[in-house]
């Protein structure tokens, strides 16, 4: 199986396995591996590693409802293995253990320190994805979804979103989050 048909038969398996919304679902999956197929061009990554784990990503988010333990990113990162080991993609082993790690290693909460450049990449992504226009529609949209108000916006806002500038690994992608960290703080302090 070519590296197409290997990313074309993941991109079903994570369309089938993503929250059907624009916060969390396959539109934010399909930004994040824009993104990071965009940054891991320019810094010479593993693209097939980048474009695997960026598509399986958030996989787990739909089970994540019924596993208040695990943070998504391991369920994601489990159900990744086990669908890459199911299809014997015959993808080389380190390579394999990369996607793994950028999946475990992507997440706000998870507090999983990324060590290889594509779990940076893809750490990077999935927050730029929440910094911006994109990122305020999809923080105001979160919120309502969880009947919440314009409190828990500000919440939201003041206690996450607002500090992802800071947690952002790579110089090329901290250039691109000062621009959306910029209208997030433009929108915040207007509503303060």
């Amino acid at each position: 199986m070519n590296s197409n048909e290997i990313l074309s038969k993941v991109r079903v398996f994570a369309y089938n396995n993503s929250e059907k919304n624009d916060i969390h679902g396959f539109t934010h999956v399909e930004r994040v591996l824009k993104l990071s197929s965009e940054i891991g061009v320019v810094l010479n990554a593993n693209l097939p590693v980048i474009k695997i784990a960026a598509l399986l990503h958030d996989v787990g988010r739909y089970l994540k409802k019924h596993d208040e333990v695990k943070n998504h990113a391991e369920i994601s990162a489990e159900i990744a293995e086990n669908f890459i080991i199911k299809n014997n993609f015959n993808i080389a082993i380190g390579d394999v253990e990369n996607i793994f790690h950028c999946i475990r290693a992507h997440s706000f909460s998870n507090e999983l320190e990324p060590e290889t450049l594509e779990a940076k990449i893809l750490s990077d992504a999935d927050k730029l994805d929440a910094l911006g226009a994109i990122g305020l529609y999809r923080t105001i949209g979160f919120t309502i979804k969880n009947y919440g108000g314009i409190e828990q916006v500000i919440y939201h806002l003041e206690n996450k979103i607002l500090r992802l500038k800071e947690m952002i690994y790579l110089d090329y992608s901290k250039q691109i989050a000062e621009k959306r960290h910029k209208i997030i703080l433009d929108f915040y302090n207007q509503i303060k």
